[in-house]
């Protein structure tokens, strides 16, 4: 195969449905689905702030994965989510989306916006990289 070749797991459409899936599974609060969007050896990172102070989340493989997940879908409910942008090239995709997250811990609900930065490897998530800002 040609280095210009993309492999059919990562064309455009395939990526973009992966993802549509990802923010789709991750809305429904469904940590099972979202758990198989990403591969064995996925990396997950997340970064921003929260009421002025940093957060910052590293994983790397199943178990690290699904427990910032599992964290994630039982801490915050998203309401309101939409994709304003989403830029595909070849298995890489960078997308831009806000949501209205409520926090299930402290009640505060606060309309934030996200940049994701994506890498697919056999149709599936080997690379999640997240950045958010709350309004």
């Amino acid at each position: 195969m040609s280095a210009n070749v993309t492999p059919p797991d990562c064309d455009r459409s395939s990526l973009e449905a992966l993802l549509r899936e990802l923010y789709s599974a991750r809305a429904a609060g469904e940590l099972e689905r979202l758990c198989a969007l990403f591969a064995p050896e996925a990396l997950l990172k997340i970064s921003g702030s929260s009421d002025g102070k940093p957060i910052t989340i590293a994983a790397r493989g199943t178990e690290e994965v699904r427990s910032w997940l599992g964290v994630l879908v039982k801490t915050f409910r998203l309401a309101r989510y939409e994709i304003l942008s989403m830029v595909i090239d070849g298995p890489h995709a960078a997308v831009h989306w806000r949501a209205s997250i409520h926090s299930r811990i402290t009640g505060a609900i606060v309309m934030t916006e996200l940049i994701d930065m994506v890498e697919a490897r056999g149709g599936r998530i080997s690379s999640y990289v997240e950045l958010f800002v709350p309004g």
